[in-house]
């Protein structure tokens, strides 16, 4: 038998107990011993979570957890870097193994408690960190473990995921389709992190780790969220067939990482531009295995629970083999390469200017451009109102990120320009001239 105490019982951990209660009987089959929920440790052990906890479980002290000699795993679910780094490692000093959910935690702290757990010979499983219920952790660290990872894109957050599609499918404004998401459980009262790219940012730093072998990099993340995409961007996106979505994208190339979180363009025939709604979907581009997608529930009680539940599995499993570090948690040797600066990366380009409608602004506008090595692929203009402003789009074959910057800010400079250009970076096919 492998006794489990879990520490945080919100969402994800109600979702984590109720797996290990009401599907005891399943995981006793498939893995070959019983596998008991010893005890939650909690401040509010009074609230109904509609789940039957049995007696002596519930406790509000979490010495019950951490130092109990009859406890093997323990879980947590608390979030936050303080004081969950702090139970972490006292679990870890007391010979317990760990599992959990917090990637905030990993991606900044990540690193002590992973040295902590080599050092005391303990396994550290967080399947339920990156993409809920999608086991995109285990294929990293297993499936793919003889692939060299050539880029990496995906939809990770699922609140900015929803949001985007309701400005997509409806034409609402952003701060309409946050309220939704808000009122639907999908978005915090505060959604800095999610909207803000934050949460996104979390989750690439720890599957840049283990696709490169680097170490966490957060700090090294290139950041933007979607509070600034308008409908009207959207709208034209769709105009040139593709749809915008916040993607985490990482690549190698040359002896250098591109790890970078944005509001991107992506074709709107490729399938992960079909993932909608509060759902995930993870593609990695592997040199043996080709193209592979990953898609599912993101987050959610249950399912973030199901992920929490399978490392625990595998750690039972371990325990009994006498296999504990079987798979390594992180990569063991590490990769010192390159991270790019934003102002290094070679993408393509979506512009869109408010410029006023008089002859000859596009060929100022493409002057420009062009004196920074950018080139146009197509363009789109609104309306005729002479002497007013009107949108006009463009969209760019590749070109470095320094150079557009230096561009707008130049074009931005024109008397004929009324307000701030508004840029998107395009992933995908490359459009004919």
């Amino acid at each position: 038998m492998i006794n489990v105490g879990i520490i945080g019982f919100g969402v994800v951990g109600s979702g984590t107990a109720k797996i290990l209660l009401e599907n005891a009987d399943i995981l006793r089959e498939r893995v070959g011993f019983e596998i008991a929920l010893r005890k939650i440790a909690d401040l509010d052990i009074e609230r109904d979570r509609g789940i039957r906890i049995p007696d002596g479980v519930l406790t509000r002290d979490v010495n019950e957890v951490l130092e109990n000699p009859d406890i093997h795993v323990v879980v947590e679910l608390i979030g936050g870097v303080r004081p969950a780094k702090d139970f972490i490692l006292r679990a870890i000093r007391n010979g317990k193994h760990v599992v959990t959910a917090n990637k905030a935690l990993l991606a900044t702290e990540g690193t002590d408690i992973f040295a902590a757990a080599r050092e005391a010979g303990v396994e550290v499983g967080f399947e339920a960190s990156v993409a809920g219920a999608i086991p995109i952790i285990k294929v990293m660290k297993e499936s793919l473990v003889a692939n060299r990872i050539r880029a990496i894109y995906g939809i990770i957050n699922g609140t900015s995921n929803f949001i985007l599609t309701k400005m997509t499918d409806h034409g609402v404004e952003f701060a309409d389709a946050l309220r939704e998401a808000q009122s639907l459980g999908y978005a915090e009262a505060d959604p800095t992190l999610d909207i803000e790219g934050i949460d996104t940012a979390h989750k690439l730093t720890i599957l840049s780790t283990l696709a490169y072998g680097i170490p966490l990099s957060f700090g090294n993340i290139h950041i933007e969220g979607i509070s600034g995409v308008a409908t009207q961007d959207i709208a034209f996106a769709a105009e040139l067939g593709y749809k915008v979505k916040l993607l985490a994208i990482a690549k190698e190339a040359n002896g250098a990482i591109e790890l970078r979180v944005h509001p991107t363009m992506i074709p709107r025939e490729y399938l992960i531009a079909k993932v909608d709604g509060p759902f995930n979907a993870i593609y990695v581009d592997g040199d043996a295995a080709g193209s592979t997608m990953y898609y599912g529930r993101g987050a959610g009680s249950v399912p973030t629970g199901s992920a929490v539940v399978s490392d625990i599995a595998d750690i039972a499993r371990n325990i009994r083999r006498g296999a504990i570090g079987r798979v390594p948690t992180v990569p063991v040797t590490t990769r010192r390469l390159t991270i790019k600066k934003i102002d290094d990366v070679i993408s393509r380009y979506y512009f869109r200017f408010s410029a006023l409608d008089r002859p000859g602004v596009l060929s100022k506008i493409s002057g420009i451009l062009g004196a920074r090595d950018i080139s146009i692929a197509s363009v789109i203009q609104k309306g005729r109102r002479a002497g007013e402003a009107v949108p006009l789009v463009v969209l760019t074959h590749e070109a470095r990120e320094r150079d557009v910057r230096r561009a707008i800010e130049e074009i931005d400079a024109l008397p004929v320009v009324m307000d701030r250009t508004v840029f998107l970076r395009v992933e995908g096919r490359e459009e004919s001239t």
